[in-house]
């Protein structure tokens, strides 16, 4: 007994030093006494009324799991309708088609050109020959990829100095949804060129959902989720592989007392280690840290799925940057915060992304 009192003490202790884990503990405590606080004051007959009201939730729940797929498979199809537009983008960013005169017109160069006086439009003209006689043509657009996860936060978190020269040989991402008769995923597929790094011209990534209502919590049930994820094997040309990285280690023999020199792989931060994700086993918990890089590495697949791929110009020329940053924070009196805590929950709530979207930051395993 004694031991059972001091173990619960430590569990007493840490919960106290953890603010955070205590209010998560609150917060479930007066959910629950909430609810059989309720449940507790109903008379029987209610009570009875009330737990069909629960069953019928149940059986609302697993049609919205349906309604779900079926827009999962609505994606698949429309998918379809926008590859030729991805696939003409990937072209004229590769170099191998040069867009018309006429594709390559843009409403805002005509709204430049009319707010110019008559003499500054002839000399502009003229100054603009110049500077296409002098001007280097490069193939393609140069870095597009690259200036794209450059210019992305979460993605340039990522990023080391020794990734940027292989992502500039970078062509394409494309999404693929999953057919209609295998289990709900998407697959990422980074296309490359030939480069003297390693010899894949696809690397993919795997993102496994499910749209099911859990058995044991139906009511936690918020729409699809990424459960697990799988990568692809890179093959490295020799001496080229930046997932890892070489250090020398001097060890002394403890007899003889004589020294040697050891060297020795170790793991190298790299964003290629995306491919390398942490395996997902269900009779086995994850510790916090693996549970914050898998919902990451999530969160990551979601962003690439629905803003990096379909809108990738807007991402290289800032346009999408400015749309993500158009919200300033400000510092609230102490009578607003509850007001606008309230107001963040209900967007949240809310929401602007489309039925179907995954739950990247959520980490549950089967």
């Amino acid at each position: 007994m004694d031991a059972d009192n001091e173990a619960k003490g430590k569990v007493s202790d840490q919960a106290m030093q953890n603010p955070q884990a205590l209010a998560a503990l609150q917060d479930k405590i007066d959910s629950v006494s909430h609810s059989a606080s309720i449940m507790d004051s109903l008379p029987k007959s209610v009570k009875r009324r009330v737990n069909a009201l629960k069953n019928l939730q149940v059986n609302s729940t697993h049609i919205e799991a349906k309604f779900y797929k079926e827009v999962h498979e609505l994606e698949r199809k429309y998918s379809a309708l926008y590859q030729p537009i991805f696939d003409k983008r990937r072209n004229i960013v590769s170099g191998e088609v040069e867009p018309t005169d006429e594709e390559c017109e843009w409403q805002s160069d005509h709204e430049d050109e009319a707010a110019l006086a008559e003499d500054l439009k002839n000399k502009a003209a003229i100054e603009e020959k110049i500077e296409d006689a002098n001007e280097e043509n490069p193939k393609g657009i140069p870095e597009f990829w690259l200036t794209i996860f450059r210019s992305v936060d979460m993605l340039s978190d990522m990023l080391q100095e020794h990734d940027e020269p292989i992502l500039k040989h970078l062509q394409d991402i494309k999404v693929i949804f999953s057919g209609p008769d295998q289990p709900m995923s998407f697959t990422l597929e980074f296309y490359f060129e030939p480069n003297e790094y390693f010899t894949n011209t696809v690397l993919t990534k795997v993102y496994k959902m499910k749209s099911e209502p859990d058995a044991d919590d139906p009511f936690s049930f918020e729409g699809p989720e990424i459960i697990d994820c799988e990568g692809c094997e890179i093959d490295w040309h020799k001496g080229k592989d930046v997932t890892v990285k070489t250090i020398k280690k001097k060890q002394k023999h403890k007899g003889r007392g004589t020294a040697r020199v050891i060297t020795k792989q170790v793991p190298n931060d790299s964003f290629f280690n995306f491919f390398d994700p942490i395996k997902v086993s269900p009779d086995k918990e994850l510790d916090e840290d693996s549970e914050y890089t898998l919902a990451t590495d999530f969160e990551i697949g979601h962003f690439f799925r629905e803003r990096i791929v379909p809108r990738a110009v807007l991402y290289f020329t800032g346009e999408a940057l400015e749309d993500d940053e158009s919200f300033e924070e400000e510092e609230l009196d102490e009578g607003e915060e509850e007001d606008q805590d309230e107001e963040d929950e209900d967007d949240e709530e809310e929401g602007d992304s489309k039925p179907g979207d995954p739950q990247p930051a959520e980490c549950k395993q089967q």
